[in-house]
């Protein structure tokens, strides 16, 4: 039996638990040069988003294939012909990334997304999340999780930044 491939769940924080700002900003998040994007990169294959995120890629001028992983977007509104380069999903989206992560490759890149997150943590489908707390607070914002089943982590890596950051991943138990 093949292994399964792991959904991490990567995202950037403020210290207060926002992941964008109350009018969908990201401007606070600061990139530390000592990161290594590349390296970050070769653990994945395929990069899974949610349409708002998708979209804020599109206006920013970025390619979500830009990096080198299949993207995949989570949506009922965009229409395929449209989107050319990614791999739109809709219905049974818990059914759709279970069968994902059953293919062959590497790992999954949740890249954004509360909404996304939260549904597929309830649906038992994220194996860990990459978080990158930032020194600034926000005030109100898009928290993190939205409401839902607790979900107990165990805390396996983590490194203090340059910045002022700290990079965390924790697994799903």
């Amino acid at each position: 039996m093949s292994k399964v491939r792991q959904l991490r769940y990567g995202v950037a924080m403020s210290l207060d638990g926002f992941i964008a700002g109350p009018n969908g900003e990201y401007d606070w998040i600061k990139i530390d040069p000592s990161f290594d994007f590349v390296a970050l990169y070769q653990e994945f294959d395929t990069q899974l988003m949610g349409r708002r995120t998708y979209e804020v890629m599109l206006e920013r001028g970025m390619s979500p294939g830009a990096m080198g992983l299949q993207p995949y977007v989570v949506s009922s509104r965009l229409d395929a012909d449209a989107h050319k380069g990614i791999r739109i999903i809709n219905g049974d989206i818990a059914a759709k990334v279970r069968a994902l992560k059953e293919q062959p490759g590497k790992n999954i890149w949740l890249f954004g997304g509360a909404q996304l997150f939260r549904a597929l943590l309830d649906a038992g489908l994220v194996d860990a999340v990459d978080v990158s707390v930032m020194p600034v607070l926000l005030g109100s914002g898009v928290p993190l999780v939205p409401e839902g089943q607790r979900c107990h982590l165990q805390l396996d890596e983590h490194r203090a930044l340059p910045n002022g950051s700290l990079a965390l991943r924790y697994s799903v138990r």
